[in-house]
This record gives structure tokens, sequence and C-alpha cells, in this order.
């Protein structure tokens, strides 16, 4: 369908894809504690990831960050869908897991990356909706309907994640 068939009106989202990279080891996950240079999440633990590309699709660029975040390549899914309201702009952030690394980790620019336990998240500076998320995926497994959620502020400026169909 052509742009000018899109439908698109200021009434209706406009999204920027994103990825967030949950690649797991046992109990343990591959996180990024951010760069002290980070604008949003310096010092802060968050899951690896970025920016869809035009001309990618969600899983090379899935695969492109976690080369370019911790040199590093796994065997990665969609597991889900979370619609983040960001105002004007939406953020489409597709939550991809991954199993089975090749490589050895290393330190990027974005920051120091490294396998943290699911339950030490919980005690460690990270970013909002990294232990919500976390907890979501945790039991996931290759082949699992993918879930669909909404996060957004409440009126009281708290981090709100809402999960709709399957749970």
């Amino acid at each position: 369908m052509p742009v000018s068939d899109q439908g698109i009106t200021e009434e209706r989202y406009m999204f920027i894809p994103r990825t967030a990279i949950f690649v797991r080891r046992g109990d343990e996950y591959l996180l990024i504690r951010g760069a002290a240079t980070k604008r949003l999440w310096a010092g802060k633990y968050n899951c690896l990831g970025g920016h869809v590309e035009r001309g990618e699709d969600v899983l090379s660029a899935a695969g492109r960050e976690l080369l370019e975040e911790a040199s590093v390549t796994a065997d990665l899914w969609i597991c889900g869908t979370v619609l983040v309201d960001a105002g004007e702009v939406g953020v489409c952030l597709f939550v991809v897991c991954g199993e089975n690394v090749q490589g050895e980790v290393r330190v990027s620019k974005e920051g120091t990356v490294e396998w943290v336990g699911k339950e030490a998240v919980y005690h460690l500076p990270v970013v909002e909706d990294l232990p919500v998320l976390l907890e979501r995926i945790h039991s996931m497994k290759r082949g699992d309907a993918p879930f669909s959620a909404r996060s957004f502020y409440d009126t009281d400026g708290r981090l709100q994640v809402k999960f709709y169909g399957i749970t």
C-alpha cells in the first residue's frame, strides 16, 4: 500500500521501532551497565538493544545490536511487543529473547556487558521497565505465543506496563 493510503493522521501513533534483547544462559541474563557518558541510563543496567534502522527487519537489527554492544551472536526470536506511549511519537519495542551465545563478551562504548543472575536484577540500579519485562519473559520458550503490552506513565508519574491477550 503506498504511503498516501496509510491513513497517517495526528490522532494515530507514529512509531520508532526498537529492540530490547534478553539473552539468557540458565537464570542469567546478558545485561549492559550504561557507560558514564550515556544520556539516559548512565550507570544503570539495561538489556541490550537499540533502534531498527531503515531497511532492517527486527531480528536482523537485534543481531546487529547484540554484535555491536557485546561482540556476540545468539539464536534470537521475538517474544513480545510493547507499545511505549511517548507522546506524539511512540516507540514500538520488539522484545527479543536469545540463547546459545557464541563469542566472547566484550565492553563497548555503550557500557559494560556482563552476565547477571535474574534475582540480582532486583537489587541493582536498573532502568525502570527491566524487572517487569524480565519477569514476563523469564519462563518463555522459543515457540511460545508472543505477548503484547503497552507502557505508559499514570497521572502520578508511575510507570505502568499492561499486558494483553495470552497470559
